[in-house]
Order: structure tokens, then sequence, then C-alpha cells
């Protein structure tokens, strides 16, 4: 997963289940601060296989 800043790509997360934990910390180091109510995060999601690597990327915002 990427999370995004316009075409930037601010972080990298990997897991190897269906959920990611973008934490506290790595959102202040980010944003200058967590995340809030209201605020919107812009993340490009890819599925990885071991036949063809990194999938098609599908682009989502999330509202908090």
């Amino acid at each position: 997963m990427e999370i995004l800043d316009g075409a930037t790509v601010k972080r990298v997360l990997s897991a190897a289940t269906t959920s990611a934990i973008y934490t506290a910390a790595a959102q202040t180091a980010d944003w200058g601060a967590p995340l809030g109510s209201g605020d919107t995060l812009v993340i490009r999601i890819f599925q990885l296989s071991a036949l063809i690597g990194r999938g098609a990327p599908k682009t989502v915002t999330l509202t908090i």
C-alpha cells in the first residue's frame, strides 16, 4: 500500500494479511500530526502474487 500526497508517495506499507496499520507516529512523521476527524487519506493498494508480482493498483480516498 502506498500513502500518497498528490503524486508523491509519502510512505509504503506492507502486510501479509488483509490489513495494515498506519501508526500515529508514522502519520506524524509524514504530515506533522496524526490524522483527525474530517481529514482525508489517499492510498494506492496493490495485491502481490508469486506468479506476476505486483498487480494492477486500486486508488481510494479515505475520510477519517
